[in-house]
């Protein structure tokens, strides 16, 4: 049985928290599922601070990050901050973690950029403190390669139980194996590395594969999750795909080949990702704020169906 529709927005850069509780209220009265915050240093707002400032003045929208690079925190402060947001929004929400892709931000920190397998090694520790802080009835005690604690006080307590719905993304298969088996949610990444020298990359319905293999029966547990970036409402489908063809260094053939790029008219919009749900079990879309009125009628033709 397939999920239903529903819808993130991601967060923009703002001057004032007038602005951005407004845009919060926005997003809710438009029918969006989610309010995203990235974890980035380039004109954005921190990501914790910024879900409770939304929380004050929404009551249904869910409140997410996507994704805290697990190298800029200790996870013990990850899980009591989201405890925190948890508790103080009445449950509202959705934890996204990931091992870190982006070496501008590492290079700015002064922090070194290890090795893939190194922050996948970090990372799975990290993921299993959370869940424990959590889920843990006084206090989380972990010693391991790169973490220890001793001790450490669960508290306050999240709202949600066992915890707020984990989200995991990656591009790569390790990464996409590992969401499988201990996400809510799995967010799958296009931005895999292009070139003519380089192989041609996996399209999403690979990857989808990936997850559902290491899956296996807890699958129809999981919901799968896109960034579409590309999402574009417009009468001239066959020039707007020209033009991202162009930008991408791709054949237009290949540009809706992946829910990254959702193009046409609302109705195409919405056949594309019904066409998505049924091949590739996509049930939840989040778009840029530069999108947020364009893919507005789309929310509304399909969230929560």
């Amino acid at each position: 049985m397939s999920r239903p529709f529903r819808f993130g927005v991601n967060n923009t850069g703002v001057a004032s928290l007038k602005e951005w509780q407004d845009y919060a209220r926005k997003a809710e009265d438009l029918g969006f599922s989610t309010l995203i915050m990235q974890d980035h240093f380039g004109g954005q707002l921190s990501p914790f601070g910024a879900l409770t400032a939304a929380a004050a003045v929404t009551s249904r929208i869910r409140l997410g990050t996507l994704v805290l690079d697990n190298d800029f925190r200790n996870p013990a402060f990850v899980a009591q901050e989201a405890a925190t947001v948890d508790l103080l929004s009445d449950g509202r929400l959705e934890l996204g973690l990931g091992a870190g892709w982006l070496q501008a931000d590492y290079d700015k920190l002064g922090l070194t950029f290890d090795a893939p397998a190194v922050r996948m090694s970090r990372f799975r520790e990290a993921v299993a403190i959370v869940k424990a802080f959590f889920t843990a009835d006084k206090a989380v005690t972990f010693h391991g390669e790169h973490y220890h604690l001793t001790d450490l006080d669960a508290s306050p307590r999240a709202v949600q139980r066992p915890h707020p719905p984990l989200l995991i993304g990656g591009r790569q298969k390790r990464m996409l194996a590992f969401a499988a088996h201990e996400a809510n949610i799995v967010s799958i990444s296009m931005l895999d590395r292009r070139g003519p020298d380089l192989p041609k990359p996996p399209t999403f319905s690979e990857k989808v594969a990936w997850v559902r293999q290491a899956a296996g029966p807890r699958f129809g547990d999981i919901e799968i999750h896109a960034n579409s970036g590309g999402l574009r409402v417009t009468d001239d489908q066959r020039g707007a795909i020209a033009e991202v063809a162009e930008r991408l260094k791709i054949a237009p053939d290949e540009v809706l080949q992946t829910p990254a790029n959702l193009i046409g008219s609302v109705d195409a919009i919405v056949e594309q990702l019904q066409a998505w749900r049924e091949t590739s079990a996509l049930s939840y879309v989040v778009v840029p704020y530069r999108s947020m009125m364009d893919a507005a009628p789309v929310v509304a033709r399909l969230a929560g169906k």
